[in-house]
């Protein structure tokens, strides 16, 4: 997004939950890589405020497509980028390599929009917006098997699916698969969506004044530079995790 169209609401946020990522990663880090004892790991509260900023993250990314001269480049450029962490990891933890973290939920949710962008646009939006709400809560939990509404109602999905070993992207996976971070395009990209529907009311100026305006700078930068941050910061944290703890790099 250019200087000139920043949304100052919108990059703080997005600051605040690519922080909280780093966060996260450094526990992940303590816990699995240096035997740290870190409990909250293992509570289910834990997991629901990772996926609610995580959520958040990608949301504003689709909010932000509105403003992009070319999201199929700048998926391609984020697609690339998370196979770089895949080829990494797969080197460095090569028992869970990133297989489809969030760079490459990213990637192609910017190229399904730069794709159908011209379809998107067609469909009126408060209708875009409720259905890819639904569609997001329908398909949230079909990694478990399941889609549906919590307990209001649910379906088993086909068992064929899960069979595949090729399907992993959209949430179907087997009792093998593996992924250090695993943001399937199931339920995601509807969120993303969601938030690309969203972003026609930002970018005519129609969302809440408070959006338009920068309140905490700092959370701001860290919003600008939110790619970069999350590209970086593990190089960073591990080598200084190795040095403090006494362990080889390698």
């Amino acid at each position: 997004m250019e200087t000139k169209n920043r949304v100052g609401f919108l990059d703080e946020v997005r600051g605040f939950a690519i922080i909280c990522m780093v966060v996260y990663h450094l526990m992940f880090n303590l816990k699995f890589m240096f035997g740290v004892d870190v409990p909250i790991f293992f509570e289910s509260w834990f997991d629901v405020i990772r996926d609610i900023f995580a959520g958040a993250f990608i949301c504003i990314s689709g909010i932000v497509c509105n403003y992009s001269r070319s999201n199929l480049k700048r998926g391609v450029q984020c697609f690339f980028i998370g196979m770089i962490f895949t080829f990494v990891t797969a080197y460095v933890t090569p028992d869970s390599p990133d297989v489809f973290g969030i760079l490459h939920c990213l990637g192609v949710c910017m190229m399904i929009y730069g794709l159908f962008e011209s379809v998107f646009q067609r469909v009126p939006t408060f209708v875009g917006i409720t259905a890819c709400v639904f569609l997001f809560m329908i398909t949230f939990n079909f990694k478990t098997g399941y889609g549906g509404l919590g307990e209001l109602f649910k379906f088993r999905m086909p068992d064929f699916l899960y069979s595949t070993g090729v399907l992993f992207p959209l949430g179907f996976t087997d009792s093998g698969f593996v992924s250090l971070d695993y943001f399937p395009l199931c339920p995601w990209l509807f969120l993303f969506l969601a938030g690309s529907f969203y972003g026609i009311y930002v970018k005519e100026k129609r969302a809440p004044k408070f959006f338009y305006n920068t309140h905490i700078k700092f959370l701001a930068a860290a919003g600008r530079y939110s790619l970069w941050i999350y590209v970086l910061h593990q190089p960073i944290i591990y080598p200084v995790l190795c040095l403090i703890f006494g362990k080889s790099l390698l």
